[in-house]
């Protein structure tokens, strides 16, 4: 049973959205129980968990950009997706690390998509880790928290959603190796790219979550695309 919380102030509007939800669950064969809270406010005072958060943008008193603030200083983890009538406002969605937005009037085929790039990244967001360095410079780091992996020579560069790049000595071979039972693709012969962490696929490149656009090989452009967008469609590796 995945928990869906829905903060909307128009009664209608949480209605169309539920509607959708209920078609995609009968659709994927997924069961889906619905919460509904009218108003930001109310939602920061009882901060429920759910396992995925439709957010209301512009509601009154406390918008919803101002809830997801909020939200994540307490939860980095559980995907959001605004909702608003003004498709401008979803820009700043990344600040708070929102997964995607759907613009009102809710349409079917549209939500079917973003929704399904959600389940996707909930099908990946499971704790894998694996163990970088060595010696006192040992550490374990999240796969999810990798957005690519790059070589440089003899050393490989992981680099993780926040920014920081981690360097240890190793081959490409040796990274899809450790990574195997994760979404990463190669994309060239020198990037191993996390397909959870693509926000956009071009016919020559990729950009991901935090802005990074990389390049595919031309021996490799068709395969990794292909592999992407099945990924995206529906969280298959």
């Amino acid at each position: 049973m995945v928990e869906v919380l829905i903060v909307e102030d128009d009664a209608e509007a949480k209605d169309a959205l539920s509607a959708c939800l209920e078609r995609y669950g009968r659709e994927k064969d997924t069961a889906f129980s619905i919460t509904w809270i009218a108003s930001a406010l109310e939602f920061l005072e009882k901060r429920p968990n759910a396992d995925i958060i439709f957010m209301d943008i512009e509601m009154p008193g406390i918008t919803g950009m101002e809830a997801a603030e909020e939200l994540r200083s307490y939860d980095m983890d559980t995907p959001l997706v605004f909702v608003t009538n003004l498709a401008q406002y979803a820009v700043h969605g990344y600040a708070v690390d929102a997964v995607d937005f759907i613009v009102k009037p809710v349409d079917y085929g549209s939500f079917s998509l973003r929704m399904s790039r959600v389940m996707c990244k909930m099908a990946h967001s499971e704790k894998h880790s694996i163990v970088l360095g060595g010696g006192s410079a040992r550490q374990a780091i999240e796969t999810r928290e990798i957005a690519y992996v790059d070589v440089d020579g003899h050393y490989l560069g992981y680099h993780l959603t926040g920014g920081e790049v981690i360097r240890v000595r190793g081959s490409m071979v040796q990274a899809e190796r450790e990574l195997a039972s994760s979404p990463f693709v190669r994309i060239s012969s020198s990037e191993l790219v996390n397909m959870a962490q693509v926000r956009r696929l071009e016919r020559d490149s990729v950009t991901l979550e935090g802005g990074e656009v990389l390049w595919f090989s031309r021996s490799r452009r068709k395969t990794a695309s292909e592999r992407i967008v099945r990924f995206l469609a529906g969280g298959r590796v």
